[in-house]
C-alpha cells in the first residue's frame, strides 16, 4: 500500500482557500499515485478554529465546501480530510473532531476522535465519540483512523493506522512524538503513517514532520520541518524512504518556530511589513533577526527611539544590527517628547521626586511612536519582550509591551542568548558586543536588569520549576535554590497576571506558555504565604 501525506498549511475560517490547498496537493500526490491520501487534522477548517465552531453558519458552510471538495477530487485516490463534523444527538456537545473518507465525488463515510483532551479546549466543542472500531477496507487491505494524541484506532488491529494530527510545535517534542508512534507500532505489530499541519495559527506553531513507521517500529519517512510537503510511503517497502534530514537542536528548533510563526502571523492577519523598536539589546536585536528572515529585510525597520540616558554604545549596536541584518532604519530622538511630559506634569507633580513614573513614561513614549508608524503606514508593531521578563512583569504596560505579536515571549533570557550565540556560529548577525554586556533598560543612568531581578541563570532557573515544573515555592526552597529569590520570583509572577492578560499574543515554543496553557486568577490570594 502507498500513501501520501499532506503537510498543508491552512488559514483559520478560510474554508474555500483551504478546500483549495487541499486539493491542489492532492494533484501532486495524485503524481506518485497513491492508494490513499492523508490531509491533517481539522485541516479544512483551519487550526484551532476556536469558538467559529461556536457559530451555526461556519459549519454549515464547512459542510458545504466539503462536499464540494469531495465532488472536485472524483477522479483522485481515496482522500482522508480533517473537519469538524455536527453531533446528530440531542445531547452533548455540538460537534465531533471527525475525519471525512473522500471517495468517487462523495463523502463515503466519517470517522470521530474519541478524546477531546489538549490544548485546544477541545471539551469547550468537541463530544468524544463511542470507542468503536474506527477502521474501512481499501482493497485488500484494512486501515484504521485515529485522529490527534490517539494512536490506536479501537477494536482489531488493521493492517495499517493512519493518524491525522495537528501536533503544535514545543522543544524537544518531535522526539517525545516519534517515540510515541514507534513503540505503538512495534507492541501492535502494525505500520502508522501520521499526517500533521504545519504552520502558524495566532500563537499555535505547527511544524509539520510528518511520519511513517513499519510494524516493527521503524521509521521509514518524515515531512520536512516547518515547511508544506507533501510524503508519499510506500509501506512494501521497509527501508528508509522519504525521511527528511531534521536539525533538532533546541536553537535551530525554536529559531526556525519562531520565523514561522511571525511569517505566518503577520501575513495572515493581512500585513506586509513590520516595525520595531531597536535599542542597542539582545532581545530587540534577535526580534529583528527573526522578522528579517521571515519577512524579507526591505519588509521590516527599525526604529531607534534614543533618550538622553541612551548610551552611544547602545545606538552603534543598533546601527551595526541594522547593517548585519539589511534592514530598514529610523532614528526619532525622544528627548523633546519627554521634555513636553514633564512640562505638562510638573504643576501636579511638583515637590515630588523621580522615581519610576518618569521611567515608564519613556517606555509610553516610544509605544506611542511605534504605534503611530503602525497607524500611518500600516505596519504590524512587535514586542520585543522575552519569557523570563514577561513571566516577571518587568516590562511597562502600554510601553514595551505593546505591539501586534510578541516574538519571543516564550523564549527564555538564557535561550534567547543562545540562539543569538547560535546564529553567529555561521555569520555575523548579533554584534558581539550586545552579546557581553550587562542587560538594561537604559531609562535611567546606569540602570541594568539585575538591580530589579535576580541573575539570569538563576531567575530562569526558578520560573522553569515554577511555571513548567508545577512545583510550588516551597519545593523550589527545598531543592536548594535561595528563600528570598524563590519568594521574590513567585511575588512577581503572581503580581504581573493583569499585564500578561493586556499583552500581545506570543509564539509558543516551550510546553507551557503564557496563554494558551496559563490560566491563572488576578484578583486572588497567594495561597503559599
Amino acid at each position: 500500500m502507498k500513501i501520501s501525506l499532506l503537510q498543508v498549511n491552512p488559514v483559520v475560517g478560510d474554508l474555500a482557500g483551504n478546500a483549495g490547498r487541499i486539493a491542489a496537493a492532492v494533484r501532486e500526490a495524485s503524481r506518485h499515485r497513491p492508494d490513499l491520501i492523508v490531509a491533517p487534522e481539522l485541516s479544512l477548517t483551519g487550526c484551532p478554529p476556536r469558538d467559529l465552531l461556536l457559530q451555526a453558519g461556519f459549519i454549515t458552510r464547512t459542510l458545504a465546501v466539503l462536499e464540494d471538495l469531495a465532488a472536485g477530487l472524483a477522479d483522485a485516490p481515496s482522500v482522508l480530510v480533517g473537519f469538524a463534523e455536527p453531533n446528530p444527538a440531542e445531547t452533548g456537545r455540538p460537534l465531533f473532531n471527525a475525519a471525512a473518507l473522500l471517495q468517487d465525488g462523495e463523502v463515503r463515510e466519517t470517522f470521530r476522535k474519541t478524546s477531546t483532551s489538549g490544548i485546544f479546549n477541545e471539551d469547550r466543542y468537541f463530544e468524544p465519540a463511542a470507542g468503536i472500531p474506527r477502521v474501512f477496507e481499501l482493497g485488500e487491505r484494512t486501515v484504521g483512523v485515529s485522529i490527534g494524541e490517539e494512536v490506536l484506532c479501537g477494536g482489531q488491529v488493521p493492517d495499517v493506522i493512519v493518524n491525522l494530527s495537528a501536533s503544535p510545535f514545543a522543544a524537544g517534542r518531535q522526539r517525545l512524538r516519534e517515540e510515541v508512534l514507534s513503540r505503538a507500532a512495534k507492541e501492535h505489530g502494525v505500520a502508522i503513517v501520521s499526517a500533521n499541519l504545519v504552520g502558524g495559527n495566532d500563537d499555535l506553531v505547527f511544524d509539520g514532520r510528518s511520519v511513517a513507521f513499519s510494524a516493527d517500529g521503524t521509521l521509514i519517512a518524515r515531512g520536512a520541518a516547518f515547511a508544506e510537503d507533501i510524503v508519499t510511503v510506500d509501506l512494501a517497502r521497509l527501508a528508509p524512504q522519504a525521511a527528511a534530514l531534521d536539525d533538532q537542536e533546541p536553537e535551530s528548533d525554536i529559531w526556525r518556530a519562531l520565523v514561522l510563526g511571525t511569517r505566518d502571523y503577520v501575513r495572515k492577519c493581512g500585513f506586509r511589513s513590520v516595525h520595531l523598536g531597536l535599542s542597542g539589546g539582545i532581545d530587540s536585536s534577535l526580534v529583528a533577526a527573526v522578522a528579517a528572515r521571515a519577512l524579507g529585510p526591505e519588509n521590516v525597520l527599525g526604529v531607534l527611539l534614543p533618550s538622553p540616558h541612551t548610551s552611544a554604545e547602545s545606538v552603534e549596536d543598533a546601527r551595526e544590527l541594522v547593517e548585519n541584518l539589511g534592514i530598514r532604519v529610523q532614528c526619532i530622538p525622544i528627548a523633546p517628547m519627554m521634555e513636553a511630559f514633564d512640562g505638562g506634569l510638573a504643576e501636579v507633580f511638583a515637590g515630588l521626586p523621580c522615581d519610576i513614573t518618569e521611567e515608564n513614561l519613556q517606555a509610553r513614549i516610544r509605544a506611542t511612536v511605534l504605534m503611530a508608524l503602525s497607524n500611518k503606514f500600516g505596519s504590524m508593531l512587535l514586542s520585543t519582550g522575552n519569557k523570563s521578563e514577561v513571566a516577571v512583569g518587568y516590562s511597562t504596560l502600554y510601553g514595551d509591551g505593546a505591539g501586534g505579536l510578541s516574538v519571543i515571549a516564550d523564549v527564555p533570557k538564557g535561550m534567547v542568548y543562545q540562539i543569538c550565540r547560535w546564529l553567529n556560529v555561521s555569520r555575523s548577525v548579533i554584534p558581539e558586543r550586545v552579546l557581553e554586556k550587562p542587560p538594561s533598560a537604559e531609562l535611567r543612568p546606569g540602570q541594568t536588569d539585575q538591580e530589579t531581578l535576580p541573575p539570569y541563570d538563576l531567575l530562569d532557573a526558578i520560573l522553569h520549576r515554577l511555571i513548567d515544573c508545577f512545583e510550588s515555592p516551597d519545593e523550589i526552597i527545598a531543592a536548594g535554590y535561595p528563600e528570598d529569590a524563590v519568594r521574590k520570583v513567585a511575588r512577581m509572577v503572581e503580581r504581573a497576571e493583569f499585564k500578561r492578560r493586556q499583552a500581545p499574543p506570543g509564539i509558543r515554543v516551550t510546553g507551557r506558555a503564557f496563554g494558551t496553557d496559563w490560566h491563572m486568577p488576578i484578583a486572588a490570594k497567594s495561597w503559599w504565604q
